[in-house]
């Protein structure tokens, strides 16, 4: 007998959140101002990571330690991208992904909760939350008291390490009272998304591949199924008698 799923953790910007690359851009636009040296390609691929360290990363590449000037340009390139990420997402429109809500009416009326894990910080996950109504309903600590969208959202800040390591979905196990990752499935954009769920040691960790990276940049980070849309989620659950 196959073990139900009682959770999905799903990413936010790409998975859940429509992102034409804006986030991409963001990070661009911090390193271009503060002189941090980052490849297109390579901004794509830490998609995914918690954002501070993607500037503690590469900051240590170029200058090839960790001292007080290290600090001092990761400090200002984080925050130069928090300003621009912050007005990005205060003033540009923001809505779901393809088939979003519908896969969360799904989950809701099967009981199956739903947690967002995001490489973003609080603040900027609280804005985008804010702005699409899924925030209402839940408490101070995040936690869906009962007529939210989603049952809780986790935050990069809120763990001790980010993306690939699985510790927002474990943490999102523990708030949602989920005692065995053999019940939970994670749903991702990015090959970070389908390491963490792998590394929570997930039977499922899906990728979908209409967010930040195509297919083709998925498939060899061997995601469970490769889903077109988070609409796709739906027959997934139901063919593998999940729900």
């Amino acid at each position: 007998m196959k073990n139900k799923i009682k959770l999905v953790a799903f990413d936010m910007a790409g998975t859940t959140v429509r992102d034409e690359h804006e986030v991409e851009h963001c990070f661009r636009q911090a390193a271009l101002q503060t002189g941090l040296e980052m490849s297109e390609a390579e901004i794509l691929a830490v998609q995914g990571w918690a954002k501070r360290f993607v500037f503690e990363t590469y900051w240590e590449r170029q200058l090839g330690q960790r001292d007080g000037n290290w600090l001092k340009q990761v400090d200002h390139s984080f925050y130069t991208f928090t300003q621009v990420l912050e007005n990005h997402y205060l003033t540009q429109p923001i809505e779901p992904t393809e088939g979003a809500l519908e896969v969360f009416a799904f989950l809701r009326e099967r009981g199956i909760k739903i947690a967002l894990t995001t490489g973003f910080y609080r603040k900027v996950s609280d804005i985008i939350l804010e702005r699409l109504g899924w925030l209402q309903g839940l408490n101070e600590q995040y936690i869906n008291t009962g007529n939210a969208v989603i049952d809780c959202s986790i935050t990069s800040d809120q763990v001790t390490n980010g993306r690939p390591a699985p510790d927002m979905i474990f943490l999102a196990m523990q708030l949602l009272k989920i005692e065995s990752a053999a019940n939970v499935l994670s749903v991702g954009d990015t090959p970070s998304d389908i390491q963490a769920g792998y590394n929570a040691q997930l039977e499922h960790s899906l990728a979908v591949a209409n967010g930040t990276h195509p297919a083709e940049l998925l498939f060899p980070h061997q995601p469970t199924k490769m889903l077109g849309t988070l609409r796709d989620l739906i027959p997934y659950l139901k063919e593998n008698d999940l729900c």
